[in-house]
């Protein structure tokens, strides 16, 4: 999860670099997260009910693809190899959380919240690094060296894997018994309503972090290292808040902390609109880290209480990754056409309001959910 976070926020800090080593308008530059995380949708899509196979795909899919993304001359072959890094971190990101989901029956909420803490960590990771490297090495090393990282888990995981029986590697990884697992399935407007839930979350997370550096370069008069500091700004208070919600979900209903970030990220996202100036760039990155981070750990939660199938999980998760490909996609056509990144804030701006609509009116959980057992917590709290 460490490694994962890195490669979903590495475009966003080297975004200005590759503009300005190809010549890019922001709407060419929008299509470099597009192909990023289409792949990482169809990584979550096509995830195997056997996870490890999973797990050894995704590694084997990233470390091709960062290293071919090093080598690529122009933007074409650029977004085609961005395509299947994305598509292996995809599969990993999807995978690990799966796991989590089904072996944390009771306190899932803190239990996901604690290992997404570790995602936001490496995202958070991921624009001190660019920082600190890119002006002391070339671009393309940098991303071969990124890919390696993921060779050197390969390999952990295959000596991890060594001596066990090829039965058990292709039998699927579901714990239930079979009455359990026939029972576990989101009924419809349940699976369309997470769906739609991680879509808009996918878009708004990866608006702000994709955009972040450049929004601070041009409206916070930085040089590009300083701009790259504000998105670390933004990934910090987002781990920091990680942290405080596998806390606080021991003690809060899911619903409740969902509402309070939804409300807070639509505040301060139109706050970052109107900002002028590094600190005040600055200090709205920070609320909206904090704000922002108890979404995904109380919204998946939620769904794993109501005992979704491991493909309509691995959909869910997917949806988050098409959200994070069209929205800042369309960040980058709003902003060429108006020449302007704040009028394009409006987007994100729009999809966290659709966002707390929505969650006020939540589906009627499913019959065949499995009760959360966490102190002080209604086995349904999110309705």
């Amino acid at each position: 999860m460490l490694l994962t976070g890195l490669a979903t926020a590495l475009l966003g800090p080297i975004l200005p670099l590759l503009s300005q080593h190809w010549q890019l308008q922001d709407q060419q530059s929008g299509l470099l997260l597009m192909a990023q995380f289409c792949g990482s949708f169809s990584g979550g899509l096509t995830v195997s009910r056997h996870l490890r196979r999973s797990l050894l795909l995704g590694f084997c899919a990233a470390a091709i693809g960062f290293t071919s993304f090093a080598l690529a001359p122009t933007l074409g072959p650029a977004c085609l190899t961005l395509y299947v890094a994305g598509w292996g971190v995809g599969q990993l990101i999807t995978a690990c959380n799966i796991i989590a989901g089904r072996r944390y029956g009771t306190r899932r909420g803190s239990a996901v919240a604690l290992l997404n803490f570790t995602w936001s960590f490496g995202a958070m990771l991921s624009p001190l690094l660019a920082a600190w490297l890119t002006p002391r090495f070339a671009l393309a090393r940098l991303l071969e060296g990124f890919a390696a990282c993921f060779v050197v888990m390969l390999i952990g995981l295959l000596f991890d894997l060594r001596g066990v029986p090829a039965e058990i590697l292709s039998a699927s990884d579901v714990t239930a018994s079979p009455t359990e697992a026939s029972a576990s399935r989101l009924a419809p407007r349940s699976y369309l309503y997470f769906i739609a839930l991680l879509f808009f979350y996918g878009g708004v997370e990866t608006s702000l972090s994709g955009w972040l550096t450049t929004y601070a370069l041009r409206y916070g008069n930085r040089t590009l290292t300083l701009s790259e500091y504000t998105t670390l700004v933004l990934w910090t208070a987002l781990t920091v808040g990680r942290a405080i919600t596998s806390l606080l979900l021991l003690r809060v209903r899911e619903s409740t902390l969902q509402r309070v970030s939804l409300t807070l990220g639509a505040v301060f996202t139109a706050g970052l609109a109107l900002a002028h100036g590094a600190w005040s760039i600055a200090a709205f990155a920070v609320l909206l880290g904090l704000s922002l981070a108890p979404f995904f750990p109380s919204t998946f939660s939620i769904m794993m209480g109501d005992r979704p199938s491991a493909r309509q999980a691995g959909v869910v998760l997917a949806m988050s990754g098409v959200g994070a490909s069209i929205l800042p996609s369309l960040m980058g056509v709003v902003s060429t056409h108006t020449g302007s990144l704040q009028v394009a804030l409006a987007i994100p701006l729009a999809a966290a309001i659709v966002l707390l609509g929505m969650s006020f009116f939540p589906p009627t959980p499913t019959l065949a959910a499995t009760p959360l057992t966490s102190p002080g917590k209604h086995p349904m709290s999110h309705t």
